[in-house]
């Protein structure tokens, strides 16, 4: 017997197939999205990228990582955008190249995770000061182009500046149906912009946009609301990490703010809500859960130990025993092409080097890690890493 005809325990869901709206995905395991700086400067997809989502097409969903939806939101030096037509192109050869097979893959739906960095940029990276509901300095370093710089402080927006950014997002969801995408996330979580709004540390108007709740919540309503209005709620999700502190994040309230947001976001009925759980948040699914009336993406953030012992599998199939629609996980498919046949028969995974995680460019590290049965493509389209090695493994793990 292979290991591709090895039979599943009955009691195993991960691998079942799933429906996300119209969407038929041959099982339960999302591939989250992972910040991994192998765009070119120009914020445009190459074939690198193309390769590196084809090679992990068994995925039942891929979440595509964290793009721009407009030049003032990049967050970082070598993430993508979508927001100029060379953007768009790239984004289509990657999505060509998933639907293809391209790398063993078998056509994995996927959705683009709309990332606006707020107060995370810098006009070394972006050409523009950073835009904030608020005036608060991001207490880290940030990489540039020149490397480690201090955060500046951004420019707190204007409500024409609000409006305008909630326009952006719809005009990024439209781009990404034009790349290919069957629908896109808003990323609500870990800091970034919606994030920042919804926080009570980050968030200091006194407008409409900021005080209670009811208020802090709009920004990240009405975006949603934008994206679903512009490509259909069929076609967006959402991300959040209640009780998140990445990024330098202190949202005060946390058990005033999501209930208000959940209800307020069931009224749009986007087709998923993906939420990311820390250390000693995990004991609020099952509150998410009833909350929630509709597709929940479930994503705990893995110990060593825990991956470790067998890559996420046992998590995942908690999470699905405890009401999860879909389990999304980041770490394995950093080094696993075939991350989802490993864990199907319970195959040892490629360890992780993690100098190459975040911050460089090129195929090593990120597009030469071996599958099981097959060779994994790999190729030289893009140059050599230019820029510092290391750091912290992706923000969704």
């Amino acid at each position: 017997m292979t290991n591709t005809e090895q039979v599943l325990p009955a009691d195993s869901r991960l691998f079942e197939p799933a429906a996300l709206g119209a969407l038929a995905l041959p099982n339960r395991l999302v591939m989250a999205p992972l910040t991994r700086h192998r765009a070119g400067a120009d914020g445009v997809p190459g074939q690198l990228m193309a390769v590196h989502y084809a090679q992990r097409a068994t995925a039942g969903l891929i979440i595509a990582e964290g793009t721009a939806p407009s030049a003032v939101g990049q967050a970082y030096p070598h993430i993508p955008g979508i927001h100029t037509a060379e953007q768009i192109a790239g984004w289509r050869r990657v999505t060509d190249a998933v639907r293809a097979g391209v790398g063993g893959g078998r056509g994995a739906a996927m959705f683009l995770q709309l990332e606006h960095g707020g107060r995370i940029g810098h006009p070394d990276t972006s050409g523009h000061v950073p835009l904030a509901p608020s005036a608060v300095r991001l207490p880290e370093q940030l990489h540039t182009p020149g490397g480690l710089r201090d955060a500046p402080a951004p420019r707190a927006m204007t409500a024409e500046e609000i409006r305008s950014t909630i326009a952006d997002f719809a005009t990024a969801a439209r781009n990404a149906v034009e790349a290919g995408f069957a629908g896109v996330e808003v990323h609500a979580a870990n800091g970034f912009l919606p994030h920042q709004f919804l926080a009570r540390g980050t968030n200091l108007r006194t407008d409409e946009w900021g005080g209670p709740v009811e208020n802090r919540i709009r920004f990240t309503v009405e975006v949603v609301r934008a994206v679903a209005g512009a490509i259909g709620r069929d076609r967006v999700g959402i991300r959040i990490s209640p009780g998140g502190t990445v990024n330098g994040i202190e949202e005060g309230d946390t058990g005033w703010i999501y209930p208000a947001l959940l209800t307020a976001l069931a009224e749009i009925d986007p087709v998923y809500l993906h939420i990311v759980y820390a250390d000693g948040q995990r004991d609020r699914f099952q509150e998410h859960r009833r909350a929630w009336p509709g597709t929940l993406i479930a994503n705990q953030v893995l110990s060593r130990e825990q991956f470790a012992a067998d890559g996420g599998k046992a998590v995942a199939e908690a999470l699905l025993a405890g009401g999860a629609d879909l389990v999304s996980l980041g770490r394995g498919f950093v080094a696993n092409p075939d991350f989802v046949e490993r864990l199907r028969t319970d195959a040892a995974l490629n360890e992780i080097r993690s100098e190459f995680l975040m911050h460089v460019q090129g195929a090593e590290g990120y597009n030469d890690y071996p599958a099981l049965a097959h060779p994994v493509l790999a190729t030289d389209a893009a140059p050599a890493s230019a820029g510092p090695r290391g750091g912290r493994l992706p923000a969704a793990v």
